[in-house]
């Protein structure tokens, strides 16, 4: 059943807290996460625990997006930041969860092994509960569309979620690589959680100068060195890569605070295009529109 018609049309948070630990793939420290059920309406929060000198608080927002090179960032008023939400937030997303408070005891998420499969799975250990409020949804009802160079993404108006996503990598062995699917959970958990991220084997020295990829491995990211995947496993999943591209759009999409009826189309698209794109459609008010929707039978009724 699709996000667009979860039937009981109700917010939705987790039911006991669930706690989790890993390394952080650009500053390779060990960090803890957990995460905790929220009220109705309070949406998803992130806490820095190890911030105690000021408001250690983060709401999630499209405005709250400063900084989208490599990973999703946010910051609040303070200037207490945290970096690489973006696949637990497509958890979130995927999974129909509202409202939750994320306790992080450093500068960023934990990369686990760099898909939002252990994120799936710590969620489902929570098990989830609706709440009273109605769920909220964006729906696009004109066109938004962002360039950047040659990267491009568009949201466009329709009655479900959908998201369409296409890559061209030079390399042979990514290539050309189109996915096209509903955003709901059942295609989330079989086609979509488990897809890593990836990168190149001569970028990652020049990105630990620049004080990145420091936690990144062969167990958290798919490793390309010329036409050859280091990683001994080799992928998952046929086209792992636009998957996991798709992976960090859900999750890019969601600081919106809802699940869009709408449909996303990418190409080339990373985090920085995918929160241009976030921003133009808050800039354009025209465009869409906050709705909730009716369950079936309490319509006919």
């Amino acid at each position: 059943m699709s996000l667009s018609v979860r039937n009981d049309h109700h917010e939705r948070t987790i039911v006991a807290p669930a706690i989790i630990a890993g390394v952080g793939v650009h500053t390779g420290r060990r960090v803890r996460l957990a995460v905790r059920p929220a009220p109705a309406g309070a949406g998803i929060v992130f806490v820095r625990t190890d911030v105690t000198d000021r408001d250690n608080r983060i709401p999630v927002s499209g405005e709250a997006v400063v900084d989208a090179r490599l990973n999703t960032m946010i910051e609040n008023a303070a200037g207490v930041r945290l970096s690489t939400i973006e696949h637990l937030m497509a958890a979130f997303c995927a999974l129909g969860v509202s409202n939750a408070v994320v306790e992080v005891d450093g500068p960023e998420l934990p990369i686990l092994d760099g898909s939002a499969l252990e994120f799936v799975q710590l969620l489902d250990r929570a098990g989830f509960r609706p709440q009273a409020q109605p769920q909220r949804y964006i729906e696009i009802v004109e066109t938004v569309h962002v360039t950047e160079g040659d990267k491009h993404a568009a949201l466009l108006p329709c009655d479900r979620y959908e998201m369409r996503f296409e890559i061209d990598f030079p390399s042979a062995v990514i290539g050309n690589q189109i996915i096209d699917f509903v955003v709901d959970e059942p295609t989330f958990r079989k086609e979509i959680m488990a897809c890593r991220t990836f990168g190149f084997a001569h970028e990652v020295e020049a990105l630990r100068q620049a004080g990145l990829a420091r936690g990144g491995s062969l167990e958290n990211a798919v490793v390309i060195d010329g036409d050859e995947i280091l990683n001994p496993g080799g992928l998952r999943m046929e086209r792992e890569f636009v998957r996991h591209k798709a992976l960090d759009a859900i999750g890019d999409l969601y600081v919106l605070g809802a699940p869009l009826l709408g449909r996303y189309e990418g190409y080339k698209a990373g985090h920085a295009v995918n929160n241009k794109l976030v921003r133009a459609l808050l800039a354009a008010p025209h465009a869409w529109r906050e709705v909730t929707r009716v369950p079936e039978m309490a319509r006919a009724g």
